[in-house]
């Protein structure tokens, strides 16, 4: 009975095996960035994964562009590099026609660009950039995968957005709470929200830990630190 049902059906339904196959593989990681009045903090946690299998957990996911931009990227690896290695050939031949590196309001049009040309088959990429714009105050953009882009001051991407995000919102915006103001965003605050977040996350999301790296750009550079999370 199960044979002749098979073999009555339509071509693609005589083989009850399924064979799939996707171009995609999600690679895990997450990304924040917190944006103060003359400096900008981009993070990232250093695990690389696919389900159950950790692949490296010394993995930086924040790629420098410019000396005052930084993008951070998530998702199925192979796109992720595909991406940076695709934008960095683009800020050097753009630097050697104009002898001048590109502002960081260029650079995240010209992310929104490549992502937008690529929209029929995307980069399965979650990203955030980071940096420091023409009046020294630091921006943050976050763009969809399709090259959609928002300029705000700070933002989360990647597996622990849904945890991380509302944090963000309701300690730096000030958002569902009455009465309350927004705090002065400096240095020492952002790293620790970062902090934190990054440590919630990885008590309740396998793809994300292992350790955090914090990139910190001012006008007067940049400065990286390490950061240890759980392990397991």
């Amino acid at each position: 009975m199960a044979l002749e049902m098979m073999m009555s059906g339509p071509d693609y339904m005589r083989d009850p095996r399924k064979h799939q196959f996707s171009p995609y593989a999600n690679n895990g990681g997450t990304s924040v960035a917190i944006a103060g009045d003359d400096f900008v903090m981009i993070a990232s946690d250093t695990r690389l994964s696919r389900g159950f299998n950790i692949f490296s957990r010394e993995q930086d996911k924040v790629f420098p562009l410019t000396p005052k931009t930084m993008m951070a990227s998530s998702g199925c690896w192979a796109d992720v590099l595909t991406l940076n290695k695709v934008l960095q050939a683009r800020l050097t031949m753009y630097s050697h026609e104009h002898h001048d590196m590109m502002s960081t309001t260029a650079v995240a049009q010209l992310l929104s660009t490549m992502l937008y040309w690529r929209r029929f088959f995307p980069y399965y990429v979650s990203n955030i950039l980071a940096g420091i714009d023409e009046e020294g105050k630091g921006v943050v953009y976050h763009y969809d995968p399709v090259g959609h882009m928002e300029k705000l001051t700070f933002s989360a991407t990647g597996e622990s957005v849904s945890q991380i995000q509302p944090l963000l919102d309701n300690q730096i915006g000030g958002l569902n709470m009455l009465g309350v103001k927004p705090p002065t965003m400096t240095k020492d605050l952002a790293r620790q929200l970062i902090h934190d977040a990054f440590v919630s996350a990885a008590e309740r999301d396998i793809n994300t830990g292992d350790g955090i790296i914090i990139h910190t750009i001012t006008k007067d550079g940049k400065t990286e630190e390490t950061v240890k999370l759980r392990r397991d």
